[in-house]
C-alpha cells in the first residue's frame, strides 16, 4: 500500500510540474520579470485564472500580498514592471 500512495503522489508532482511548465504568458513588456519572480513561488496559470476579477489595482495588491505576507524578494521597480504587464495583459475587472 505504501509503495501505491508513494507512486500517486510522485505521480502528482510530476503532473503538476508539467503543467506549470507548459504555461506561456501573453507577449509583452515585463513578461520575462513575471515570469522570473512569479514562477519561483507558483504556477504562472495564476494570471489567466485572475484575470477576469483583477484591475490595477487588485494585481497591485496581489504583488504587495506576495511581497509583504509570503516574503518575495521583489524590488520597488520591479513590481511596477509586474503589475504593469499583468494589468496591460490579465486586467480584467
Amino acid at each position: 500500500m505504501r509503495h501505491i500512495v508513494t507512486s500517486a503522489a510522485l505521480l502528482l508532482f510530476a503532473a503538476n510540474a508539467w503543467a506549470q511548465a507548459n504555461v506561456v504568458l501573453k507577449a509583452g513588456v515585463g513578461r520575462e520579470t513575471v515570469e522570473t519572480y512569479c514562477a519561483a513561488c507558483h504556477s504562472l496559470d495564476y494570471a489567466r485564472q485572475n484575470a477576469p476579477f483583477l484591475s490595477r489595482q487588485g494585481w497591485e495588491s496581489e504583488v504587495t500580498k506576495m511581497i509583504k505576507v509570503f516574503g518575495a524578494p521583489i524590488e520597488p521597480a520591479d513590481a511596477k514592471v509586474i503589475v504593469d504587464y499583468l494589468t496591460a495583459n490579465y486586467g480584467g475587472g
